[in-house]
C-alpha cells in the first residue's frame, strides 16, 4: 500500500457528501434488506433471469440513474456521471452484481424470516441477493449524497454467472458491448463477509459422449455398449496424474445413459470439469483427457457398429490474477487500513474472472453479513453488521474512480508485460 493511496483514502472520508453516503447506509439497512427480500421472490435461474432484471430495471430508474437499460444479453446497466456527462468514450468503473441463481425454474423462492433471527433463508438469499441488495444499496447512496465521480460507474446486474452461464454477461461486457473498450476496472459484490477474490480460479467443463448402435442384451450380446466403454474411460480419466502445482484438479459431475436393464445402450454421457489457477495447466490437462478418450474406445471406423466419442465443450472460465503492484490493490488496502479491517485475499471462481484474464484490473468482494448452505435449498443469509462492509465497497468505488485513466494504462500495459502474463 502506497503513502499516496492512504492518503486518497483519507481524503475522501473526509468529505461531508462521503459522510451523508454512510449516513444514507446506516438509516436504511431496512431498506436493504426489504430489497433483498423482495428479489429473492422472484426466480432467476440459468438462462431464466429476465423477470428478475425487469425489478431490477425499475429500481435503477426510480433511483434515478442515468442510461437506465437491457443490453443485448440482458444484462441490467445504468450509469452514475458527472452532471455535464463524461465523455462518451471516457473510462468507467463497474460495479457489478450477478442475477442468476444455481436452482432451476419451478424451485419455491419464497424466504424464509424468523421473529427472533435476524437469518433470512431461501435459494440464493446469499449468492448473490446479498449482492444484489449491496448493489442497490451503493446506488441509493451515492445519489443521496449528491456524489457525481470524476469518472462514471456503470451499475450492472449481470447475467450468466453461474454454472451454464459460463459468464455470458461478463463476455458481453467485456468482448462485445458498448462498454467494451471503455472499463478501466470492475469490482464484482459476491455473497457475504469480508474476503475479497484477486485470483481467478478457472475451470473447463465438458460433456463426453459415446454412442453405438444399441440393441438388446441377449440378442445383439458383443455389440459395443456405451455405458462401459464410457466407464473405462473415465477410469482412465481418474488415473491420469494431475499437476500439484498449480494445483489441478478434475470432477466427473453427471453420468447418464441407457433406458432398461436388458437393452444394450445407444449412448452414454459424463459431464467433466477440470479446475486450475494457470490456463496452461488446464489446456493441458484438457489434451490428456481427450487423448485418453479417443484411446478408450480406439473406433476403426470400419464398421456401422463402431461406437464414436464426441467431446464437447460446456464451459471455459478463464484463470487469471490481480498482480501485487495493482493500484486497484493498494486502495483496497488503503481502505481496509482506514476502516481497521483485515485484507484477505482468496483464490475463487467468479464474474472478476473475465475481467481478469484480459489483464484489466479487478476484484470480487464480499458484502458484508454472514452467510451459509451456499447452492443448496437451506441457503441462508444474516445482514446483522453489514454496514461496515457497505462503506468499504462504497470508498473502494469512489477512490477508483479517481484514478481510472491510470488503471486503463495499467491494463493496457499488462499485455506488454511476461511478467504478468506468465500468471495466468
Amino acid at each position: 500500500m502506497s503513502a499516496s493511496s492512504h492518503q486518497r483514502i483519507s481524503n475522501l472520508a473526509a468529505l461531508t457528501a462521503v459522510h451523508r453516503a454512510f449516513h444514507w447506509l446506516h438509516l436504511h439497512q431496512l431498506q436493504v434488506r426489504r430489497w433483498l427480500l423482495e428479489m429473492v421472490r422472484i426466480p432467476a435461474p440459468p438462462f431464466g433471469e429476465q423477470d428478475r432484471a425487469a425489478w431490477f430495471l425499475d429500481r435503477f430508474h426510480s433511483l434515478g440513474l442515468t442510461n437506465a437499460h437491457l443490453d443485448a444479453e440482458g444484462n441490467v446497466l445504468a450509469e452514475l456521471a458527472l452532471e455535464n456527462d463524461t465523455p462518451q468514450n471516457g473510462p468507467v468503473i463497474l460495479l457489478s452484481a450477478h442475477l442468476d441463481t444455481v436452482f432451476p425454474m419451478g424451485t419455491n423462492c419464497e424466504p424464509v424470516e424468523f421473529d427472533d433471527n435476524p437469518r433470512i433463508h431461501g435459494p440464493g438469499v446469499c449468492d448473490n441477493a446479498a449482492g444484489l441488495s449491496a448493489l442497490l444499496a451503493i446506488a441509493a447512496a451515492l445519489r443521496y449524497a449528491h456524489i457525481n465521480p470524476p469518472s462514471t460507474i456503470l451499475f450492472a446486474a449481470n447475467v450468466g454467472e453461474e454454472g451454464e452461464g459460463d459468464l455470458r454477461g461478463m463476455r458481453h461486457l467485456f468482448l462485445e458491448g458498448p462498454y467494451k473498450n471503455r472499463i478501466a476496472a470492475a469490482i464484482a459484490l459476491e455473497g457475504s463477509g469480508t474476503g475479497v477474490v484477486t485470483q481467478a480460479l478457472g475451470s473447463l467443463r465438458f460433456r463426453c459422449t459415446i454412442t453405438g448402435p444399441g440393441g438388446h442384451s441377449w440378442s445383439d450380446a458383443g455389440t459395443p455398449n456405451p455405458i462401459l466403454l464410457l466407464s473405462r474411460a473415465l477410469t482412465m480419466i481418474a488415473d491420469l496424474p494431475l499437476p500439484s502445482s498449480p494445483l489441478t484438479t478434475l470432477n466427473v459431475g453427471h453420468i447418464s445413459g441407457g433406458t432398461s436393464v436388458n437393452s444394450i445402450p445407444s449412448s452414454a454421457t459424463a459431464l467433466l470439469e477440470i479446475r486450475s489457477s494457470e490456463d496452461h495447466a488446464l489446456r493441458n490437462a484438457a489434451l490428456d483427457i481427450s487423448r485418453l478418450v479417443m484411446d478408450s474406445i480406439a473406433p476403426s471406423g470400419s464398421s456401422p457398429t463402431d461406437p464414436t466419442v464426441r467431446l464437447e465443450s460446456i464451459g471455459d472460465r478463464p484463470a487469471g490474477l490481480l498482480p501485487e503492484t495493482s493500484a486497484l490493490l493498494s486502495m483496497l488496502r488503503a481502505v481496509d487500513r482506514h476502516l481497521n479491517l483485515r485484507t484477505e485475499l482468496r483464490l475463487g471462481s467468479t464474474d472478476a474472472n473475465l475481467p481478469l484474464s484480459l489483464r484489466i484490473p479487478a476484484l470480487a468482494i464480499g458484502t458484508g453479513g454472514l452467510g451459509g448452505s451456499i447452492h443448496t435449498l437451506d441457503e441462508w443469509y444474516d445482514p446483522t453488521g453489514r454496514e461496515i462492509a457497505l462503506r468499504r465497497i462504497l470508498l473502494l468505488l469512489l477512490a477508483v474512480t479517481q484514478i481510472a485513466p491510470q488503471l486503463a494504462t495499467e491494463s493496457s500495459l499488462a499485455d506488454l508485460d511476461p511478467a504478468i502474463n506468465s500468471t495466468s
